[in-house]
C-alpha cells in the first residue's frame, strides 16, 4: 500500500461570474468552493522538516480565490473547478491529484447544498 499525503482546504466563499441563465449573467454569484489535493508524500515527516516538503495551504487558497480570472465569466462552475486543477497542476508538479467541490450558494433553499465535485489526475 502507497503512503499519501492530502491537503485540504474547505468551505472558501468565492464570488464568481458563473451561470447559463439571464439573471445569473451580470453579477458574481457566491459559490463554496473546498478542496482536496494529492501530492507525492516523502518517506518520513521530521520535527524540523521544511515546508518544501510539503506544500503550503496558501498555495491551495490562492487557486480558488485570486488565481480566478478577473472579469471572467464561467458559463459551468466545472469551469471554474477545472480552471483551479489546471492552476494547481502548474503550480506544483508534485500535485498528483486534485478534487473541488463547489456548492453554489444562491440557489440554495433550507440549507440544502446544490452543486459539483470534480477529479482531475495528473496526466
Amino acid at each position: 500500500m502507497e503512503d499519501s499525503l492530502q491537503l485540504e482546504v474547505h468551505d472558501l466563499e468565492v464570488q464568481v461570474l458563473t451561470g447559463i441563465y439571464s439573471e445569473e449573467t451580470h453579477l458574481p454569484q457566491p459559490l463554496r468552493i473546498s478542496l482536496t489535493v494529492d501530492l507525492e508524500c516523502p518517506a518520513r515527516f521530521a520535527p524540523d522538516t521544511p515546508l518544501g516538503a510539503s506544500k503550503n495551504y496558501l498555495d491551495l487558497k490562492h487557486a480558488a480565490t485570486t488565481a480566478l480570472p478577473v472579469g471572467v465569466h464561467f458559463t459551468l462552475i466545472e469551469g471554474v473547478a477545472d480552471h483551479i486543477c489546471e492552476t494547481l497542476f502548474l503550480q506544483d508538479a508534485r500535485v498528483r491529484r486534485v478534487q473541488v467541490k463547489i456548492v453554489k450558494l444562491a440557489i440554495a433553499e433550507d440549507g440544502e447544498a446544490i452543486g459539483i465535485t470534480l477529479v482531475r489526475h495528473r496526466r
